[in-house]
């Protein structure tokens, strides 16, 4: 079992150390290169970003909270970060080591008023599950129903400042961009709201009134087992998509739960503006009757109407095919800069972009889509690790996660090689929009 560092001092000499050591590794390897007068190969590249992204994490994993989350959300949600961070960090989204059972013990009584054994009829030390900001346990009610309690490491949400400010350094080293306060700016706010496990509470509630149907479960929040670093939710029972694909389900399996994921991602097109943005294989359950559990609610982004409005607009405005108008939304949206002092690069990243959204909206041409085929699976990597090598990220910062709600469905139907039916998520896409014209 592990404790949680929560000195300020400590901290800070972690993440600073960890900085240290990964911008000395970059600028050896920079060194040599040019000592040497050629340029690295691409499998020494990804051999020094794989070993960083490893040491990053196991430094980060020991502190868990912001600086763990900070690293998750920049490496697979924005392209922030070379590419074989996505992998280091996808694969540890649940590998976290647990805190103490005393200390499990003693959150609950100091947040709930009474010690577990006291509060339910059943409650299980051994944590179910152990991520950046807290951990899970199974428990039973006194009146038989089967829940869930998430608890919150300790002083995790008063480490938040201290820990992005740190942090900004050791990302300072390895992103280059005029942007980096507005982007630690959105992981700050996000960090507060998903530390806030009554708000989080309210989200589940929200959800399920919204979505909650014979396709979609979603989980009771019960308020009354719920504090602000404790969160006592209905349990949901099925598979996460790993579990899933070991026992090698049949193709029909995969695309039911292939369309699921879509459906779900598409009907969030609304006027709420409001998306679970913490799309990852750990936050879905393929539940034995059919229908696709959704978990973990801390990380709902609820967008500006005019970024909204903007951000849909992309799939019929790629669909019409107007460079002119494409140019101009990607403008605003601050993918391109109207007053670049280097034209030449703002037309090879208008292409870019024109190409990687022409590719994202492909599905949409179809009335049968197999995110199994190699030929897309190929040419969305390669431009994924060409948008990673740009010099500088670019776009707004509310893209961080809108494309983590995005980027992250297309990861998992590609995982689970499935093949879906586009034609209601498009017709719900075209539908908001015709209505913001």
């Amino acid at each position: 079992m592990s404790e949680f560092p929560s000195s300020r001092f400590e901290r800070s000499a972690r993440i600073a150390r960890t900085g240290l050591r990964v911008g000395t590794n970059y600028a050896l390897h920079h060194l040599k290169n040019r000592f040497n007068g050629n340029g690295a190969s691409d499998k020494h590249r990804s051999e020094l970003h794989t070993s960083n992204a490893r040491y990053l994490y196991d430094e980060f994993s020991k502190l868990r909270g912001t600086a763990l989350k900070l690293a998750q959300t920049l490496s697979l949600d924005h392209g922030l970060l070379p590419e074989e961070f996505v992998d280091v960090m996808s694969q540890a989204q649940y590998r976290v080591p647990p805190i103490s059972r005393a200390l499990v013990r003693q959150i609950i009584k100091d947040e709930l008023g009474s010690y577990p054994e006291d509060i339910f009829a059943e409650f299980r030390s051994e944590a179910s599950a152990a991520a950046s900001i807290g951990q899970v346990h199974e428990a039973v009610l006194r009146d038989g129903r089967t829940v869930m309690v998430k608890i919150q490491y300790p002083n995790v949400r008063v480490s938040i400042g201290s820990d992005l400010s740190m942090a900004k350094l050791v990302f300072r080293g390895m992103v280059k961009s005029d942007k980096t306060d507005a982007y630690f700016g959105e992981v700050y706010d996000k960090m507060m709201e998903e530390t806030d496990y009554l708000h989080e509470g309210e989200q589940i509630a929200q959800f399920r009134e919204r979505y909650g149907d014979s396709r979609f479960w979603i989980p009771e929040y019960l308020p009354e087992y719920s504090s602000s670093s404790v969160l006592t939710m209905t349990r949901l029972t099925g598979e996460h998509i790993g579990e899933f694909l070991a026992r090698d389900p049949r193709p029909e399996e995969r695309n039911r739960y292939g369309q699921l994921l879509w459906d779900f991602f598409h009907a969030q097109i609304n006027d709420t503006r409001t998306l679970h943005a913490d799309a990852h294989p750990g936050n879905y359950m393929l539940s034995g009757d059919g229908r696709l559990g959704v978990l973990d609610f801390g990380c709902i982004k609820v967008c500006p109407a005019g970024f909204f409005r903007d951000y849909v607009s992309l799939l019929p405005l790629h669909l019409g095919s107007d460079p002119g108008v494409l140019r101009e939304l990607y403008t605003r949206l601050g993918l391109l800069d109207a007053h670049s002092r280097d034209p030449e690069y703002e037309e090879s990243f208008f292409k870019l972009c024109k190409t990687f959204g022409d590719l994202v909206i492909s599905p949409y041409r179809t009335h049968a889509f197999d995110f199994g085929d190699e030929s897309f699976r190929h040419a969305y990597r390669e431009l994924v690790r060409e948008a990673a090598s740009q010099p500088e990220p670019r776009g707004t910062h509310h893209f961080i996660y809108v494309t983590r709600a995005h980027i992250g469905l297309y990861r998992m139907l590609m995982q689970l090689g499935a093949i879906i039916d586009p034609r209601e998520g498009k017709k719900q896409v075209f539908g908001w929009w015709e209505q913001q014209r």
